[in-house]
């Protein structure tokens, strides 16, 4: 799909706009790309089918937008882009991306120094030749090596988000082969972990070498690594690795189970085969070169005297042994979820109205919905003020009226995702917040203070009573930018004491908490809460991300607050 690659485009034309000092327009791309990001649809089919009319269509895409898609998609080129590129050939997407260059830094980096890539970048940055330049500084020079450090570490790992849905559709293309008898994935993706490295599949065949040709074959392969009779790999456009193995069927239990890893995993369960006379490996369970089991998952497991353990546990933290005792978690189940808390509307950065927001929520099959709108303080959103949360929490209410009229056991919960301040202070009154059904308070901006400060500024505003939930509570942004420096010890502790819920902010960006706080936090008796961050209505499917962290985290339907009833979410969090 061409979607990512034009809103690609329309995300460095934002960044290009912004470097010229143009107001309003920045934001409008950044919107559009969003949009276009989040998009079901496939850009070419839209446009095969509707022209430029249907492109309009899509929320926050004018007519001039629209034509330039349209160019895009006929050509393959944007002029508008092109004309911005030559006159600033900057990587765009490497130097932007470093923590704490923005457009206008990179502008006069490119200006004042000719700096065009990371390298360079990197280069100028250890010659001590960008702190001297105005409005830089020493601190400035030193955030930009360390925000180079962590982009090289993310390296070659790509966010779960984006490769899901490609897995799924070759999952897709490979299962109505009739060539195939089964076929799953492995590896990390199975075990849903935040980031990835490449796709790996097993199958069973009774005819491995078109299936292999297949494989070898599929849209968007750019590259084949090897061709072999039961196993090759391939590159795909998008930049990572796919492995696709074909396996006996009486061995493809315990080869599931050893491609699943995790390899710490692996080691622990080898161990324990070991202990008891067997041998462990990816053919199967053996006991003195007798294969005793090998066809299930469950019968490697069941023969070691261990409970099946969900991919997602498969760490080497502590399963094995809850295994082994009869006391794995009853992990939260993909179905437990009974509505979204963190939803934003077109009341500020959010596309849809309540109404259709509140229609998609029920069509997932929830019970409630919480529209959480941002407050006045983050302008790039348009944050609403005190009038304003009034004015919509007044709709609401009639929306709410209509829903009883209409006999649907469905309610739209009155949010807000208000502002922390440097001082932990928050940015709306205390009396219209008082007025919600449930605040949320997050970090917005100044991410970079001291490590004490930045503690403070969480816990005193985890101690104000009106705030319920804290959002994305670490800051972090995948392959983008590290966590808050903090003492999540103590954040925790003050959670804890103030009976504050912690956010698992499922966008793919996010997963914040990460799967090892949520762990924590279980153990702590903190409870949590799993949102999505929708600011359009697809993204509220979004939602397995979140619950997937969740398990990671050892995480029960009695530690995810949305996963109760509303009446009870409501007495619990006010």
């Amino acid at each position: 799909m061409k979607n990512k690659e034009v809103a690609k485009l329309f995300n460095e034309i934002s960044e290009y706009l912004e470097m010229e000092g143009v107001a309003f327009k920045p934001y409008a791309y950044q919107k559009a790309a969003r949009a276009l990001e989040s998009l079901n649809d496939d850009l070419e089919d839209l446009y095969r089918q509707g022209g430029v009319k249907a492109l309009r269509k899509i929320p926050g895409i004018g007519e001039s937008m629209a034509l330039k898609i349209e160019e895009y998609l006929t050509t393959g080129r944007m002029q508008y882009y092109e004309d911005f590129k030559k006159k600033m050939p900057i990587n765009l997407e490497e130097i932007v991306g470093v923590e704490g260059v923005g457009p206008k830094k990179a502008k006069v980096l490119y200006e004042q120094l000719g700096i065009k890539t990371l390298e360079e970048l990197e280069a100028a940055a250890r010659a001590h030749k960008i702190a001297p330049l105005f409005g830089f500084g020493q601190k400035t020079e030193d955030n930009i090596l360390q925000g180079i450090g962590f982009l090289k570490t993310g390296k070659g790992r790509f966010l779960l988000g984006d490769i899901l849905p490609i897995a799924e559709t070759v999952l897709q293309k490979l299962r109505a082969l009739k060539e195939i008898e089964r076929v799953d994935t492995a590896g990390s993706l199975r075990r849903m972990k935040d980031t990835i490295g490449d796709v790996d599949f097993l199958a069973v065949s009774h005819q491995p070498e078109s299936v292999m040709d297949f494989f070898v074959n599929l849209p968007g392969v750019v590259k084949v690594w090897g061709h072999g009779g039961t196993k090759s790999s391939v590159r795909l456009k998008e930049g990572f690795d796919m492995d696709l193995r074909v396996i006996p069927p009486e061995s493809y239990g315990a080869a599931l189970q050893y491609f699943t890893g995790s390899k710490e995993h692996n080691i622990a369960l080898r161990k324990i085969a070991i202990d008891q006379g067997y041998k462990l490996s990816e053919y199967g369970l053996f006991k003195g070169g007798t294969p005793v089991a090998a066809e299930t998952e469950e019968e490697v497991y069941a023969r070691l005297g261990l409970a099946w353990i969900p991919p997602e546990l498969r760490e080497d933290r502590g399963e094995i042994d809850a295994a082994l005792a009869g006391k794995l978690p009853r992990l939260l189940d993909y179905r437990d979820i009974k509505g979204d808390l963190h939803v934003h509307s077109n009341w500020n950065g959010g596309f849809q109205s309540i109404r259709e927001i509140a229609a998609a929520a029920r069509e997932l099959g929830y019970e409630y919905v919480g529209i959480s709108d941002h407050t006045k303080f983050l302008k790039i959103e348009h944050g609403l003020d005190e009038a304003q949360l009034r004015a919509r929490n007044k709709e609401i209410d009639e929306i709410n009226q209509e829903l009883k009229q209409s006999s649907l056991n469905f309610t739209v919960l009155k949010g807000v995702e208000a502002n922390i301040m440097a001082d932990g202070s928050i940015d709306i009154d205390n009396e219209v917040l008082s007025e919600m059904d449930y605040v949320i308070a997050g970090v917005h901006s100044q991410f970079k203070m001291p490590r004490e400060e930045m503690t403070r500024r969480i816990i005193t505003a985890m101690e104000n009573p009106q705030v319920d939930i804290i959002s994305h509570p670490t800051g972090r942004l995948l392959k983008k930018r590290e966590e808050y420096d903090i003492s999540l010890e103590k954040i925790l502790e003050a959670a804890r004491s103030t009976r504050t819920v912690l956010e698992i902010n499922a966008y793919p960006e996010r997963l914040d908490l990460n799967d090892l706080n949520i762990r924590v936090c279980k153990n702590l008796g903190i409870k949590m809460v799993i949102n999505t961050d929708t600011h359009r209505v697809d993204q509220l499917r979004l939602m397995p991300f979140g619950i997937a962290q969740a398990r990671r985290g050892w995480a029960e339907k009695e530690d995810i607050i949305n996963a109760w009833p509303a009446e009870r979410l409501l007495q619990m969090l006010k």
